[in-house]
């Protein structure tokens, strides 16, 4: 009989032989070569192999009594019976035939990669990665073997490894018969990334399901603790749709800790050891941009041919190394995501919300990476161990430093998981999303702030920023289909300053972005006044400078650390909304607010009165600003032309005077932002009374204009928004505000320019949207919590 399939020969066609991962190892070997996606060669010990292994040991007999002694709801029979079959199984010679023809496959790969070839072992159970199942690290997985000897002895633990307690547990609960599956083993030549990095891919938005996006996860050595979330990676985001036309759309860049990675030993008993990772890697990201592209166009490849096999969707998860040795990067598995794809045909939205969270900034326990877009109120249990799930109770909110497989049990009975290592594709992340409750990873501490008994609220409905607030905050969760919803005849766009929220949102149904506020990125993204980076030598506070210098470590040009990061935080929300429009209206702080930024102080004047003093369109063109709107203007050309985002749309705030629109076009012109070129369109804000009255000349610079009814209230009225005093004049149902803003209306539709709103006055006032609709209003441009209920308003009137 052939107990041995080599990686070339395999299809999907033979999951009943080799399971589910090996068959997609052959596959794509198969498949893919041609198509540049590298992957090491090997072979796979085939389920005849196990079965043969049961059968000549007379175990199969003895396992069934085994495991019907299990009680579920005894956990201690469950694991006595695992122990017991484990013990079996690895005591059990391996039959002379099995250890001829895995001597000889690998023979043949010495031959290939030399002598005492390095390999991984991976267990691959037949019913693996089925629709509604994964059975991802249910299994053992064995890691710089070497030599026939060693090879041999793990293949009976690999065998073995299909019993462990988690394994059959998981099985229990999804009611697969134990004697119907097999175990198949996966011999593959390793990749060294010992000597380079190692991570996970993922051809979608783990959380919000957004699918138009490669997640990438990166850390040091061996893939292993990425995968067991005993580190936090690097965290990169590449947008599909332009990547796949040529671009270089780099989103999101987050640097994790890093601060252990496992590495290669010489000692055959112990394969791998961890080993600390210097300070100064830390702080450098783990792979180049270039191989985050060739990274990202391998998923791209894979996903698409999973899609054409099976005729649907197919977003994968993908293990993925670099070889410290010839530099290439490697896929090493992938296998279909199981979460998301579920949900791809469901039309219902679940918001979740907390109100007033400002001013909850005291009751902020711990923060990390959120997972879910869930809130859940609990009790915490802080353990260390798996073997404490006896105290575990249903609903607590277990709180530890990571978890593994062996926790699963305990995940089950969980409301909810806090960790204080991992990322959002460690095994913590990846299990709470299949069970469909909330986490926070990477804490960093959590196991130290919150205490047992506490009772605490977990909110992962914000972005990617989970937090955990002390006691029960009251939250709201609404069930929103979007089939009921009837969008109505006036374009309902959406406000957004925040990247971290973009791809939750671009779920909602509306026409693209209305106002995406640059000045929000600049304050909580780059921190630095745009100034200090040009004339860094100005900033004479020590303090200060240390804080630029840890800010911008990657960068020798302080300048181009503002360009790229304010170009992949803006390009996040353009790449969430493609092809729809996105509106980005640049940086409108005024001199208060630019003073506030590390290193402002040096380089903003003090006014007595801020709001109407040097900002928006005045500062662009003037000496004391002109370099730093220069970095704002090479950041949005990065966006249109390096990543391929051409629906972002350029708006220029507080624009005073028709000579100050000519001098902002200029400026901008001079940094390769020309309107027209390369279909720019560029936007100008109404906001103050000029604009009105002169809006016929304003229409021949520029393409459209967005109503800031904020601040055309304050300058129509006369009034501080700001000031209590007279707060009780500031309206914008005023006569004489609504008078402006039907003129400014008729005046753009007169000179066939498109007009919308972007101030709060629509979502605040719903008699306001009607009256705007009548008078010709292009598009309402809405808070995020106010769309569906302003759109089910005017679908009422319809």
């Amino acid at each position: 009989m052939q107990f041995i399939k080599h990686f070339d020969s395999i299809r999907m066609t033979d999951i009943a032989q080799v399971g589910g991962k090996n068959a997609s190892l052959g596959e794509m070997i198969h498949a893919l070569s041609s198509k540049n996606v590298l992957i090491p060669s090997g072979f796979a010990i085939t389920a005849n192999a196990y079965w043969k292994h049961l059968h000549d040991n007379n175990l199969t007999g003895q396992i069934k009594t085994l495991l019907g002694r299990i009680d579920k709801k005894k956990l201690d029979t469950l694991s006595d019976a695992g122990k017991q079959i484990r013990t079996l199984i690895t005591k059990a010679p391996l039959p002379d035939e099995i250890v001829a023809q895995v001597t000889q496959a690998y023979q043949e790969l010495e031959k290939k990669y030399g002598k005492q070839c390095d390999v991984a072992v991976r267990s691959s159970a037949t019913a693996e990665d089925l629709p509604d199942a994964s059975f991802a690290g249910q299994q053992e997985t064995f890691l710089n073997i070497q030599g026939i000897d060693a090879l041999l002895a793990v293949c009976s633990r690999a065998f073995a490894s299909l019993f462990t307690n988690r394994a059959i547990s998981y099985r229990i609960d999804k009611g697969f018969n134990h004697m119907d599956i097999a175990l198949s083993i996966g011999v593959q030549k390793m990749v060294r990334s010992d000597k380079a990095c190692a991570g996970v891919i993922f051809t979608l938005d783990t959380e919000s399901g957004f699918k138009d996006v490669v997640y990438i996860t990166s850390s040091y050595g061996l893939g292993e603790t990425v995968v067991q979330g005993s580190v936090d990676p690097d965290e990169f985001y590449v947008h599909k749709p332009t990547l796949e036309q040529g671009h270089k759309p780099i989103l999101k860049k987050r640097l994790g800790s890093k601060t252990i990675k496992m590495i290669y030993t010489d000692a055959p008993a112990q394969p791998t050891k961890i080993v600390d990772v210097e300070s100064a890697e830390r702080l450098k990201y783990s792979l180049s941009e270039q191989e985050l592209l060739d990274l990202a166009h391998q998923a791209v490849v894979i996903e698409n041919y999973y899609a054409q096999l099976k005729g649907t969707w197919s977003p994968m998860d993908i293990e993925w190394a670099k070889d410290g040795n010839d530099g290439k990067l490697y896929i090493v598995q992938a296998r279909p995501e199981t979460v998301h794809s579920r949900q791809e045909n469901s039309q219902t939205i679940s918001e979740y919300s907390i109100a007033n969270k400002a001013s909850l900034s005291n009751k902020i326990v711990v923060k990390g990476k959120s997972v879910g877009r869930k809130i859940v109120v609990g009790n915490a249990l802080v353990i260390q161990s798996p073997e404490k799930i006896g105290s575990v109770k249903q609903g607590d909110i277990i709180v530890t430093d990571m978890t593994d497989p062996d926790w699963e049990p305990i995940m089950k009975l969980a409301g909810g998981i806090i960790t204080n290592r991992g990322g959002r594709t460690c095994h913590a992340a990846i299990v709470s999303r299949e069970l469909g409750i909330p986490a926070i990873v990477g804490t960093g501490n959590g196991t130290e702030k919150i205490k047992t008994g506490q009772e605490i609220t977990l909110n992962c409905s914000s972005g990617e920023v989970g937090i955990v607030y002390d006691g029960a905050i009251p939250f709201q969760v609404k069930q929103i289909n979007v089939q009921d919803i009837t969008k109505p005849s006036v374009e309902i766009f959406m406000n957004l300053g925040n990247p971290d929220e973009a791809f939750n949102l671009a779920n909602l149904p509306v026409d693209g972005i209305g106002l995406a506020r640059l000045e929000f990125i600049i304050n909580s993204s780059i921190q630095v006044h745009p100034m200090a980076l040009v004339c860094p030598e100005k900033v004479t506070d020590p303090g200060e400078r240390d804080q630029i210098d840890k800010l911008t470590i990657e960068y020798n040009d302080k300048k181009q650390f503002f360009i790229d990061k304010l170009a992949q935080e803006a390009g996040t929300i353009a790449a969430a909304f493609y092809p729809k429009p996105v509106i980005f209206r640049l940086s409108d702080f005024k001199s208060n607010e630019y003073r506030k930024l590390v290193g402002g102080q040096f380089f903003e004047p003090e006014e007595e009165n801020p709001m109407i003093g040097f900002r928006g369109a005045s500062r662009y063109f003037h000496d004391l600003y002109r370099d730093a709107f220069a970095l704002e203007c090479l950041a949005m050309k990065k966006i249109r032309l390096e990543m391929g985002l051409t629906n972002a749309i350029l708006m220029i705030p507080f624009v005073r005077t028709i000579a100050e629109g000519q001098a902002v076009i200029e400026e901008m012109k001079k940094h390769g932002l020309e309107r027209g070129r390369d279909n720019l369109e560029i936007y100008m804000m109404v906001e103050v009374p000029s604009n009105v009255i002169l809006i016929d000349e304003f229409s021949k610079l520029f393409d459209g204009f967005s109503i800031g009814s904020n601040d055309l209230t304050q300058l129509t009225l006369a009034v501080d928004r700001d000031s209590a005093l007279v707060s009780n004049i500031f309206d914008e149902r005023n006569e004489a505000v609504e008078f402006m803003l039907k003129a400014a209306i008729e005046g753009a539709k007169r000179n066939n320019k498109k007009v919308g709103i972007c101030g709060q006055a629509p979502s605040d006032y719903p008699e306001l949207a009607r009256s705007l609709q009548e008078w010709g209003i292009h598009s309402l441009s809405l808070n995020p919590d106010s769309i569906l209920q302003t759109i089910r308003n005017f679908g009422s009137d319809n």
